[in-house]
């Protein structure tokens, strides 16, 4: 579908491709990864000729179409379901051309509105639009009354409606909730044509793309399958070359070795010359240097405080006006690591204020350890950063007793160099200054961290770094994201707000996600009724049980099982080698080292699995007496 050969783009003082080449198949979805700031989106400007490039070329079909989302909708008088079925230009003109044309032409042009099914269009961009959570009584209002966060949805409605045959999504699930991502997960992976897409998160990028496209180094990679399958094939690359590095650097050596003893000999010399020919003719090798992130600092609360740290009994919030949330019966103890979900607008940001502090009660009680230390990471702090700050001027504000050296050290903890300390805010990407805020919210130890979509402005490989210091800091986490993945490996346990309250959800994420695409269906079938169906409630809460601090426990259950599956792993790849006959007929000494392995890798496996029954029999012990 699209073709890409030996691409050069400088621009800003660097070079972003250089000799670029890939062939990307008919109708694959394809998910482009890379760290920040390596050129994605400048790479979706180049095809859509947004950009010249420099050398090279980039091809696409004839007449082929191609959509974006670049920008949220205008903010215009016109009805939401109108300006998503605008989108659909071949409806739309020949819809127009019905009130002008002459008598004879009626007949192709109704012709061609029954080949793309124009009749069903309204009900196609209404089940899009409840699946972006919009409600029936929204497909009538006008664009300028919804936000930019929502009109950014209806730009992302009207791409997915036209239906493109090349479709470049950059960071589609920045602007969506979790219902929103899982709901464009399903989509993504059944759309019709074929799909680029720009982003960091896991889930999406295993379960709805079937190819990956590495940009690095401005050179672009293709893999096949999801990100799991790209990560396997990376690390096997670098092995092999690491491998066929170390080959060549002991075959110059050999050969240089030669050549320094018996320059000097007569003798010698005609082969000592030969061996600098083919020393020459070497290719070229360096060390594999692993691109490494730096991890998050997120100290734990040196004195743990008595539980609970919060309890809500019949407790109502809200501005001024009704509640947001009522009747709200919750308790969070020091070991709780809590996700909560719920579509954008059930409260979700509501709770982390009151639980923050910076909402009171209306009615009923809060109770709240006097000592209680929060830290509270919302996205919004990084939209209210003065763009003519530095971290190295925040740093300053936030720690002013210290000397310029500490501060200098702590933003090096957090990952920013000496040449970004006094970098201006505009000038940092948004992953630095989720970087920056993430840390800090967090550097005077708090009992209780609430990160309100942390994810937003990090690469896969900064979430991975977040997720390490989460599962590694020791005090009690609400966290509210779209990120699939990091909701999965964090949380202990799942709240809903949804109805004007926020109950425990009895289930997992795979069941939370059953729910929300059961409940797009139902919209599907009958998007007339979005709005006046009744949304099945979750199963209800178990009874209430003694809180047992189960949360470490559970981890270590968790660390000790992912063990033994490496080592699992490990021992049935040694077996499926050592099955090979020809690996005894060809090299006997390989064989022999792989046996030497073999008996290493089942040690590894007999102490992981003592270790899994160890931490296991721990977890069961906690969670039978609670």
């Amino acid at each position: 579908m699209l073709q890409i050969k030996d691409l050069v783009f400088d621009a800003w003082g660097r070079r972003f491709f250089d000799g670029a080449t890939v062939s990307l198949p008919k109708d694959a979805k394809v998910g482009l990864v890379g760290r920040n700031g390596v050129g994605k989106s400048t790479l979706f400007k180049l095809v859509l000729g947004q950009l010249i490039h420099g050398s090279g070329e980039i091809g696409l079909p004839k007449a082929a179409r191609i959509g974006s989302v670049d920008q949220e909708h205008p903010a215009t008088p016109v009805p939401l379901l109108d300006t998503v079925l605008a989108a659909d230009v071949e409806r739309a003109s020949l819809l127009a051309r019905l009130d002008t044309a002459e008598p004879e032409d009626l007949g192709d042009i109704y012709t061609r509105l029954i080949e793309i099914d124009a009749d069903r269009a309204p009900s196609r961009a209404a089940e899009i639009l409840a699946g972006l959570g919009f409600s029936n009584a929204d497909l009538a209002r006008p664009m300028a009354e919804f936000s930019g966060g929502w009109r950014m949805r209806v730009a992302l409605a009207a791409a997915l409606f036209a239906a493109p045959d090349l479709l470049l999504l950059d960071e589609p699930t920045n602007y969506l909730d979790l219902e929103g991502a899982l709901w464009l997960e399903a989509r993504l992976k059944k759309y019709p044509h074929s799909a680029i897409v720009i982003s960091h998160d896991r889930e999406l990028l295993n379960n709805s793309v079937d190819h990956i496209l590495h940009l690095k180094d401005g050179r672009l990679d293709l893999y096949v399958g999801g990100y799991d399958s790209f990560e396997t094939q990376v690390t096997e690359k670098l092995r092999l070359q690491e491998a066929m590095r170390v080959k060549i650097e002991a075959k110059r050596a050999h050969m240089q070795s030669f050549v320094d003893r018996f320059r000097a000999k007569a003798s010698k010399a005609t082969q000592a010359q030969s061996r600098l020919k083919m020393i020459a003719k070497l290719p070229p090798v360096s060390n594999i240097i692993e691109d490494r992130v730096a991890p998050f600092t997120l100290p734990s609360p040196e004195r743990p405080l008595q539980p609970p740290l919060i309890r809500l009994e019949d407790a109502s919030v809200g501005y001024g006006g009704p509640p947001i949330l009522k009747r709200l019966n919750l308790r969070l103890d020091i070991d709780d690591r809590i996700g909560l979900l719920g579509v954008n607008g059930a409260g979700k940001s509501t709770f982390a204020k009151l639980v923050a502090g910076a909402l009171d009660v209306q009615a009923g009680t809060l109770l709240r350890s006097s000592r209680l230390k929060v830290g509270w990471f919302h996205q919004h702090q990084i939209e209210a950063m003065d763009p003519t700050d530095t971290p190295l001027e925040i740093i300053r504000r936030a720690l002013p007793g210290a000397s310029e050296s500490q501060r200098r050290s702590k933003l090096a903890q957090f990952g920013l160099g000496f040449e970004k300390v006094e970098t201006t805010v505009s000038n940092l990407s948004g992953g630095e200054r989720a970087r920056l805020l993430l840390n800090m919210v967090a550097m005077e130890a708090p009992h209780l961290l609430i990160l309100d979509e942390p994810t937003n402005h990090l690469d896969i490989d900064s979430r991975r770094a977040l997720l390490d210091a989460l599962n590694d800091y020791e005090g009690a986490v609400i966290l509210i994201t779209h990120d699939r993945s990091l909701m999965e490996l964090v949380a202990d346990r799942l709240w809903l707000a949804a109805d004007g309250g926020i109950e425990p959800f009895d289930g997992d994420m795979e069941d939370y996600a059953k729910f929300v695409l059961d409940r797009a269906r139902v919209a599907a079938r009958a998007p007339t009724q979005v709005a006046e169906a009744p949304v099945a409630a979750p199963p209800p809460p178990p009874p209430p049980k003694t809180k047992v601090p189960t949360g470490t426990a559970r981890r270590r259950a968790e660390a000790a099982e992912a063990a033994l599956a490496r080592a699992a792993a490990a021992l049935a790849e040694i077996d499926a080698r050592l099955t090979d006959p020809t690996v005894f007929a060809k090299d006997p000494a390989k064989a022999a080292d792989l046996g030497r392995k073999r008996e290493a890798a089942q040690a590894m496996v007999e102490t992981a699995e003592a270790e899994w029954l160890a931490a296991q029999e721990a977890y069961e012990a906690l969670t039978t007496d609670s």
